[in-house]
């Protein structure tokens, strides 16, 4: 239904430019409201024997071994986009689990042929880099299970998960409706930007007041993390299976993908800076980012499927919308733009705070544990990964960043609606 809807929205509106269109009905497909396929084509039977087992054998310290005796298989046999999508989603689990099956102090160099090269060629086709992104682990990771019942926890389940239990559970399907609750704000961009350009600043203002209330529902959703997700299997468990080698001091030189190049290469881990959501929001608001954010935002798009990408950048050459803004004398216009803006703010102010509940205070914890030379029952927050402890798993400076971002979204509200 979200489907049908967005896109026929989107061809509504005609008198935005054609490519602006196309991209928001391609952004339709791709996104949470695009995979549910559960399975592959037979012949790919030993790389799904495998991906549904990934927390069972990293238990057991057997997932390196059974990915090792895998078969090579070529990823000529994906036809369908949704075949891709999974394949990609069940690769990237089993090279996150074959990764840090050990922790931080027993990583490979090398991932094995059988596995590095159909999972390169299937990147490659995607234009997904081969490293577990927010578009496996989130948007082609679900499925209902009562078709016909409602899009919530209880009716949801992941199609592969990582260790973590039903934390990892947790956090994958509670952003799952973080970005569920965007769909209104995004399917009110064209409206936006076409009335920008109509000069109908009701339109625009109605607009800006349906994607104000999406901003206020994507916190509420977040809000869920703190029933769904356990804060230490989170830092203790889950963490550095999100981790990638890039900007990780436990593998400084990246990984090499045997069969594809000699050289290692490096690539960011699994963030919620890899998701479109809030770049479309920035590109929309106006939002500036300074250097060091800004260049750290911007290779994050590298990591979004490419139509997702496309998006955000066809946001950023339409006209300004601030400026318009700026330009109107409409109190209802300064208004809804001032909430929309508040609400992206609210946002981040709450981000900050499951970061600090789920890193930041966990990461004190430990070193707290380490500095008395103990390891306490029950405190698996204690076996966490050191080399992260200051760092999100995207690699950032992780509250130093989310704290910039925060207050350069706060530079966008207008001086008269900013008191």
């Amino acid at each position: 239904m979200y489907l049908k809807t967005l896109a026929l929205s989107s061809l509504i509106l005609c008198s935005i430019s054609f490519p602006f269109v196309m991209v928001i009905i391609t952004f339709s497909f791709d996104g949470p409201t695009g995979l549910k396929k559960e399975e592959l084509p037979p012949y790919y039977q030993p790389w799904m024997d495998i991906a549904l087992r990934v927390p069972e054998l990293v238990h057991s310290h057997e997932l390196r071994f059974h990915i090792n005796k895998m078969p090579q298989l070529s990823s000529q046999f994906l036809q369908k986009h949704r075949e891709l999508r999974l394949a990609h989603l069940a690769l990237s689990m089993m090279t996150m689990g074959y990764m840090w099956q050990e922790g931080e102090n027993n990583t490979v160099k090398m991932l094995p042929h059988n596995l590095a090269v159909p999972y390169w060629e299937v990147s490659q086709r995607l234009g997904l880099p081969p490293i577990l992104t927010h578009a496996d682990a989130v948007l082609a990771n679900w499925r209902k299970k009562d078709p016909e019942g409602p899009f919530d926890m209880e009716n949801l389940e992941v199609l592969v998960s990582l260790p973590g239990g039903d934390s990892t559970r947790g956090f994958f399907l509670v952003t799952l409706l973080v970005e569920m609750a965007a769909v209104p704000a995004l399917r009110n961009i064209p409206t936006v930007i076409n009335g920008v350009r109509c000069g109908d600043t009701e339109t625009v203002a109605k607009a800006l007041e349906v994607i104000s209330q999406s901003l206020q529902d994507m916190t509420d959703k977040l809000k869920l993390m703190q029933v769904y997700v356990e804060p230490s299997v989170f830092y203790g468990i889950m963490r550095i299976y999100l981790s990638g080698w890039k900007d990780n001091p436990c593998m400084p030189k990246g990984l090499v993908y045997e069969g594809v190049q000699a050289e290692p290469m490096e690539y960011s881990g699994g963030s919620a800076a890899q998701s479109s959501l809030l770049h479309c929001f920035d590109e929309l608001l106006g939002v500036k980012h300074e250097a060091k954010s800004g260049a750290f935002l911007t290779r994050m798009r590298n990591y979004m499927p490419p139509a997702h990408k496309l998006l955000t950048q066809d946001i950023s050459l339409q006209p300004s919308l601030k400026r318009f803004v700026q330009q109107q004398d409409s109190e209802r216009l300064n208004q809804a733009f001032h909430h929309c803006v508040t609400k992206l703010l609210a946002l981040r102010s709450y981000h900050i705070n499951v970061v600090s509940r789920f890193i930041t205070v966990p990461a004190a914890r430990a070193r707290q544990l380490r500095n008395q030379s103990q390891e306490l029952d029950g405190e698996m927050i204690s076996r966490a990964p050191t080399a992260l402890e200051e760092r999100g798993t995207g690699g950032s400076g992780i509250m130093i960043f989310l704290k910039a971002v925060r207050d350069q979204t706060k530079g966008t509200l207008l001086p008269e609606t900013s008191k």
